[in-house]
């Protein structure tokens, strides 16, 4: 193999799929990766249905492995409960390690040349030094997440931000009690309950301040850690954090960053996943297209409606009132509930956004 087209720092699950997809676009792909897969990962492990439909159309191979349909999202405040369905093809709960176990295979099934135990030390003019030497390409990718190294080498990291929210997850063995993904609220912190298999659930916990620690952040929701409650724990805590990373922006010159090491906001959305499978597509046709500038823009309008969506969630989660007031609309108004999923998936981002939607009266309640 000469030099390759697309050289990829990182190989989870974003560098994967970009590496996937620019093989199946007819590129020369070499993938870096200082772990060994599977690699897991603090992650809240809900793929969101349009996330689940890129993933298809790469070939990536999901029904013989372990996963549960999720049908749609409930969001549980004290009394207030308020829940929508997806209009079509539910998303997908699924381990982090088996989807990126499925990830692998499909690379390697299209002709991915994957360096697992390869470090990557630096970023240089047309390529990256590794500790078993240089690798170039006529194109870069930064994949290699929240705290991407790729990206403060190329001068890309943005301020550093104010905000030190955490992340952490356990899986407990037991049967899933619902089709959907439940988000439990609580002061300064969020339970996500997705279901991940026939017999396994797991739980991401969220959270500013107060203690570190899974146990001490369940008792803030009693009725979750009643329904957990003599359920053998699956998986080792993982956590991690400060979650928010900015990014100043996502190519540069022949570099360009995917997954979350081109920004992160907050996983309160639960849309990483989907975005980074969206970001693979769209800088691969950047590429083939001869320049990085398309995918800055495709970029752009990929993050527009679920940034509203994250930053309003943010705010909810800061100001109790706020929260009450929105949980009450969702839950009065079972369509305001599907366009809110809707813009989620970036999609029907309008109708929220413009009169009458859960954002202005949101703001409304700011001001008021």
């Amino acid at each position: 193999m000469g030099t390759p087209d697309v050289v990829i720092a990182g190989g989870g699950p974003a560098g994967l799929a970009t590496a996937i997809r620019a093989r199946l676009a007819g590129l020369e792909v070499v993938v870096l990766e200082a772990a060994g897969p599977p690699i897991d990962k603090a992650c809240g492990e809900g793929l969101m249905p349009d996330g689940a439909d890129v993933l298809a159309g790469l070939g990536v191979e999901l029904e013989s492995v372990e996963n549960c349909a999720f049908r749609g999202i409930r969001y549980i405040d004290g009394d207030l409960v308020a829940e929508g369905r997806f209009p079509g093809a539910p998303g997908l709960g699924i381990r982090r390690t088996v989807l990126h176990a499925a990830l692998k295979r499909r690379a390697e099934d299209v002709g991915v040349d994957l360096r697992w135990g390869t470090r990557v030390l630096g970023l240089v003019a047309g390529g990256f030094a590794t500790d078993r030497g240089l690798v170039t390409g006529r194109w870069l990718v930064g994949a290699d997440g929240r705290t991407s190294r790729v990206r403060r080498w190329a001068g890309l990291d943005g301020r550093k931000a104010k905000r030190r929210r955490i992340g952490l997850r356990r899986h407990y063995a037991i049967e899933p009690w619902t089709d959907l993904v439940e988000v439990s609220w609580h002061d300064r912190c969020e339970a996500y309950v997705t279901p991940v298999g026939d017999r396994l659930v797991g739980v991401a916990m969220l959270f500013e301040g107060g203690p570190n620690d899974f146990d001490a952040l369940l008792t803030g929701f009693p009725a979750l850690r009643k329904r957990l409650l003599g359920a053998p724990v699956a998986s080792t805590d993982r956590g991690a954090g400060p979650l928010e990373q900015r990014c100043r922006r996502v190519a540069t010159g022949q570099l360009a960053l995917v997954g979350d090491a081109a920004g992160y906001l907050d996983a309160i959305t639960g849309e990483g996943l989907a975005l980074a499978f969206h970001q693979a597509e769209a800088v691969v046709e950047a590429m083939l297209a001869g320049r990085l500038g398309p995918y800055v823009s495709s970029h752009r309008r990929l993050v527009r409606y679920p940034t509203a969506v994250t930053r309003l969630l943010l705010e909810v989660e800061r100001r109790p009132r706020l929260r009450r007031r929105v949980m009450t609309s969702l839950a009065g108004d079972p369509s305001l509930m599907s366009r809110f999923l809707a813009l989620k998936m970036r999609r029907d981002g309008p109708s929220l956004l413009g009169p009458g939607g859960l954002v202005p009266l949101s703001v409304a309640v700011l001001r008021g």
